[in-house]
């Protein structure tokens, strides 16, 4: 059993995501933001999980290598994260077009799939790090055509790995979750928090 103090040190977060900001403010996480350039592209017949690793740690390295000096001397750490829809196996990033979105959307619709987030916390102190991918299974009750224009129509998936959001009207579409929902959110909250205690990282 982990036993979680809060709050907790502050930490770097290398993400410009306002879900994933939000799951730390409720967390009591105080952080600042500090966004990198990585390319995401996923590489033919790489493994969903491989993929993952690989851009998570992409992003730790570049933050820990560019990260200015005062910054990291006023933080205790760095979390960088990145989440994949998984679909028989092949990566869904975030949609090119709003026509891709939809593509995406008739591909899950009657189907379960899955939700893959890699998060890495890194010590700023000694670099120690914490790597860890969570998954959570869901599923899409059958949706109509006119369902999937709708929402594509909304913009509201753009910017989502698998082209939807489930915070937002996408929440209307799943119809079962095995496994933390935050985790689809974009950052799975208690493993960040248990992460966040085992490095040393609470303030109690």
């Amino acid at each position: 059993m982990h036993l979680v103090s809060f709050p907790f040190q502050r930490v770097v977060l290398g993400s410009a995501s306002p879900r994933r900001r939000e799951i730390l403010v409720s967390l009591g996480v105080p952080f600042e933001s500090y966004v990198v350039a990585v390319d995401e592209r996923w590489l033919d017949g790489e493994e969903a999980g491989t993929y993952l690793e690989r851009i998570a740690q992409a992003k730790l390295e570049a933050v820990q290598q560019t990260l200015p000096r005062e910054l990291r001397e006023r933080t205790a750490g760095i979390l960088v994260a990145d989440t994949s829809v998984v679909f028989k196996g092949e990566v869904l990033g975030k949609p090119s077009s709003p026509d891709h979105a939809q593509t995406m959307l008739r591909r899950l619709a009657g189907q379960t799939h899955e939700v893959h987030t890699r998060f890495a916390l890194a010590r700023t102190a000694d670099g120690l790090v914490h790597a860890e991918t969570v998954v959570t299974r869901v599923s899409f009750r059958a949706l109509s055509e006119r369902e999937i224009v709708r929402y594509g129509e909304t913009g509201e998936g753009m910017d989502k790995a698998g082209g939807y959001a489930i915070q937002g009207r996408a929440s209307a579409f799943a119809k079962r979750m095995e496994g933390s929902y935050t985790n689809v959110v974009g950052l799975p909250a208690c493993e960040v928090a248990v992460a966040l205690e085992k490095l040393g990282l609470g303030t109690a």
